[in-house]
Parts: C-alpha cells; structure tokens; sequence
C-alpha cells in the first residue's frame, strides 16, 4: 500500500516571518497496513486503547510517535514506538495506529 508520513512543522518564509504549523508531507513509503480483526478491536477497547490498525515498512528510524500517516484519505496517528522485526531487527518495523 502507499502511504503518506506527515510532520509538523513550523519556520519562517523567506521574508523571516513565522508560518504557522501545520501539517506537512514528509515521505511517501510502500507499507502494508493491515485493520484489527473484531476480535482485536474488541479487546483493545476492553484495555482502553483506540489502536485501530498496524502499519508495516522497510527498517527505518526517522519515523516516530509525533508524525502521522495518512492511508486511502484516512489520517492516523502513530500511537507506538518501532516495533522491530523478530528476525534480526533490521528487515522491517511495525506501528500501532490510531484514528485522529
């Protein structure tokens, strides 16, 4: 699937006045997103949590809790830390995703 990783961000036109922050593109990346079985979604909302999908990329750091991924005009929040793979740790990273 081809998702969208947003940021956000803030800084100065080229005049040095602010521009407000807003969210901005950061990366396209190929992923597999893949929704929560009922059974999941019912026992993650038993636990209080609003995780609603997994997203799955190639190994990479950059990506974190304070960016945002947007899948088929849907916007979720990265509600996990890098999930490593179980292999060597270095194939692939997996993020819990929530609705916004």
């Amino acid at each position: 699937h081809r998702i969208m990783v947003q940021h956000f961000a803030s800084g100065r036109d080229e005049d040095g006045y602010p521009i407000p922050e807003q969210w901005v593109d950061y990366m396209p990346l190929w992923a597999k997103v893949t929704h929560l079985s009922g059974k999941d979604l019912i026992a993650a909302q038993a636990n209080q949590s609003k995780i609603v999908a997994r997203l799955k990329i190639r190994y990479r750091e950059d990506i974190d809790t304070k960016m945002r991924v947007i899948y088929k005009g849907k916007t979720y929040a990265i509600d996990s830390q890098a999930l490593e793979d179980t292999n060597t740790g270095y194939e692939s990273v997996t993020f819990l995703l929530s609705t916004m």
